[in-house]
């Protein structure tokens, strides 16, 4: 074996080594997050209806969402000791509230089962940010990518819930890996891309709008693959197999939805949930769709979220009805500086760089239509609706990478500094992903002055609060008013709401969720007003004392 040979299986075991590494760290920091949290507002649901999934094989519940993702769930829960009264007839909130704190078990390691295999997705995921990143621009490119995404507060924060939210994204994510991997070969990676689509789509509905984007990676593909083998096909040809290709994906998605629901119940015992709203105009579009029964109600029963008008809060701002901005301001005040630096130069270099620009429709068109696609919505409730754009910009900033390595020193020196600031931020902000804000922003402690719900308190410190409580605050009275599906009682909580008497008898601790101060009434604002901050629980949740 020569030198040179050594020196490069030595450069290949450093690279291993620093993604394990990598991927370590992120599994690390989701585990210490996950055990420290009580359940966030959705996940009480999802647990509820994988458990109704493994135990009666039921569709009933929670029909706005497909249910690969609550599947993936359930693989954990089904070794755990969970139980569901045969007879229970609540709605889906009740049954959530019932198998987590009603049912015998420990909520504590119910929701952790629940939450082990999201997070094992999440860092497989983070196997496919390197490979995708590597394959555009080598291996440093990679471990750029790689090291953004591991650190990546709202990775690390959604990654570690029992929730769908960075599933969808990181299927999504695959599926285009997978196309442009299916340049070269396309026989192997087509098949394979499809899977990936229709995982995403039999998660979260809000997938849907990539459907128009990959058929065209798919095109992209074939004629790329097709340049590369020489062939010279005829016209019809040349026609057809693009055509036959996205046929092909498409039908193979479309199984995968299927196969999701039929893996719950066989038979597909499927009853329209009540007060189904219609669908007109466009949206009876849904009804052509050539997916389950059960599917296409639950697209209409996300039409009706949607009509719906919902409360916001950004910059301190208390407002009604959607803001068509509101996301990228999120995700700007979210999103690691370092991070926000290289991603941005990234998609620059792949749209200006010559030999990167044939990656731009992979990376780019993806996030961007699925990011103009959920500044639609009209609920504008965190970060989690748009948590792929982290993902893909992680990507991007691989391509810097591919640039900086004909530049002069300086630049790679700028390239890891930035690298190591984004890394910094977020480690200064653990155990705390889910409040995190950047620096530019006042860092984690000042997030609930400009933002609200699942970007700050997601009602997911019932926990931390009992403890601070028990250790700083005994014997006093407690006033409480949460924004969470927790239970307090289960946490040693005793409490009482001090909306439902004269405020002259609230006396002692008054304890308010961030996200119920932004968007106090009358009431609240006027007991809060006479009270004192003495005290925070995790940058979500304020201890105010009361005369």
């Amino acid at each position: 074996m020569t030198v040179g040979q050594v020196s490069r299986r030595g450069r290949r075991w450093a690279f291993a080594l620093v993604v394990v590494a990598l991927l370590a760290e992120l599994a690390v920091a989701m585990s210490a997050t996950a055990v420290q949290q009580s359940p966030t507002i959705d996940e009480p649901v999802y647990v509820g209806t994988a458990v109704v999934y493994l135990e009666q094989h039921s569709l009933r519940y929670n029909p706005e969402h497909p249910p690969l993702g609550k599947l993936i769930i359930a693989t954990g829960l089904a070794f755990a000791d969970v139980h569901l009264d045969p007879a229970f007839a609540g709605d889906q909130a009740q049954l959530g509230r019932h198998v987590l704190y009603e049912s015998g078990g420990d909520p504590s390691r119910l929701l952790l089962a629940a939450r082990l295999p999201v997070m094992v997705l999440t860092v497989l995921f983070g196997l496919v940010v390197f490979l995708f990143a590597r394959d555009l621009t080598g291996p440093a490119g990679g471990l750029v990518a790689l090291a953004l995404y591991a650190f990546s507060p709202d990775v690390i924060a959604h990654g570690s819930l029992a929730t769908l939210d960075v599933p969808v994204a990181g299927f999504l994510l695959t599926s285009a890996w997978l196309l442009w991997r299916a340049r070269r070969r396309p026989v192997r990676y087509l098949p394979l891309a499809g899977l990936a689509l229709g995982a995403a789509l039999a998660t979260k509905m809000s997938a849907l709008a990539a459907v128009p984007v990959l058929p065209l990676l798919v095109v992209l593909s074939v004629r790329e693959a097709r340049r590369a083998s020489g062939a010279n096909p005829d016209r019809r040809a040349r026609l057809l197999e693009p055509l036959a290709a996205v046929a092909g994906v498409v039908l193979i998605a479309i199984a995968v939805v299927w196969i999701s629901y039929l893996v719950v119940d066989p038979r597909l015992r499927w009853e329209p949930p009540s007060g189904l709203p219609a669908a007109h105009g466009v949206r009876a579009l849904a009804d052509w769709l050539p997916l389950p029964r059960p599917y296409r109600d639950g697209l209409r029963v996300q039409f009706g979220f949607e009509d719906q008008v919902w409360s916001g809060f950004l910059f301190g701002r208390r407002y009604s009805g959607p803001l068509w901005y509101y996301l990228p301001a999120a995700l700007l005040v979210k999103t690691p500086l370092g991070t926000l630096a290289l991603g941005l130069a990234g998609a620059v270099a792949l749209v200006a760089v010559p030999r990167l620009r044939r990656a731009a429709p992979y990376v780019l068109v993806p996030a961007a239509v699925l990011l103009v696609a959920a500044m639609q919505s009209s609920r504008d409730l965190g970060v989690r609706y748009a948590v792929f754009v982290p993902i893909f910009l992680a990507v991007a900033a691989a391509c810097v990478v591919d640039v900086v390595a004909v530049r002069r020193r300086w630049a790679r020196v700028a390239t890891a500094a930035l690298v190591v600031f984004a890394a910094a931020s977020s480690l200064r902000t653990f155990p705390y992903y889910l409040p995190y804000s950047n620096e530019a922003f006042g860092g984690t402690a000042e997030t609930h002055l400009r933002l609200h719900d699942s970007n700050v308190d997601w009602g997911q410190d019932l926990g931390r609060l009992a403890d601070r409580l028990g250790e700083r605050y005994p014997h006093e009275r407690i006033w409480l008013v949460y924004k969470g599906s927790g239970v307090p009682e289960a946490y040693g909580i005793d409490a009482g709401d001090p909306l439902t008497v004269p405020a002259g008898r609230v006396r002692g601790l008054l304890v308010v969720s961030d996200s119920a101060a932004v968007k106090a009434d009358e009431g609240l604002r006027a007991l809060i007003d006479g009270s004192t901050p003495i005290d925070e629980v995790g940058h979500a949740i304020t201890i105010y004392r009361r005369p």
